[in-house]
């Protein structure tokens, strides 16, 4: 057994690849409510998150599962639904402004969190992201699908 060790324990939920607690942390101290995206295979989740002292207070929440209640009848892991999703999220909000918070996933250009983003900032939720980071508009139509 070793007497002095030079290991510090991380968080539990760091170590399970869960919370990057730095990233978080800077995403707080904006004081805007952050809009969370996460994506899976068949679909997209997103809501809209408020900072409270005894845990985050969701307030809003859209998936594209919803859309088949809208008359969607293609699949929902796509970039035309994530779109639509985030549409609906941005119109449901009665706030002005919000952070894009997308944890531990990586940001690619074109991807169904930008089109998310997308379609919240086109309902009137301006979520700040780069021109160059969201998907060209024929594959937000779905055109490429097809």
């Amino acid at each position: 057994m070793t007497e002095n060790t030079n290991f510090k324990v991380q968080h539990k939920r760091r170590r399970n690849q869960q919370t990057d607690y730095k990233q978080r942390l800077e995403l707080l101290k904006s004081g805007k409510p952050r809009a969370v995206v996460r994506t899976s295979n068949k679909h997209t989740k997103m809501h809209l998150s408020f900072y409270q002292e005894e845990g985050d207070e969701n307030a809003y929440f859209t998936s594209t599962e919803e859309l088949e209640g809208y008359g969607w009848n293609h699949h929902t892991g796509n970039l035309p639904a994530a779109y639509l999703a985030g549409f609906l999220m941005g119109s449901r909000a009665e706030e002005d402004e919000a952070i894009l918070d997308i944890g531990l996933q990586e940001y690619k250009q074109g991807s169904r969190v930008f089109a998310a983003v997308k379609g919240m900032n086109d309902a009137g939720l301006e979520v700040p992201a780069g021109e160059e980071a969201f998907p060209e508009e024929e594959r937000i139509e779905g055109h490429h699908i097809v």
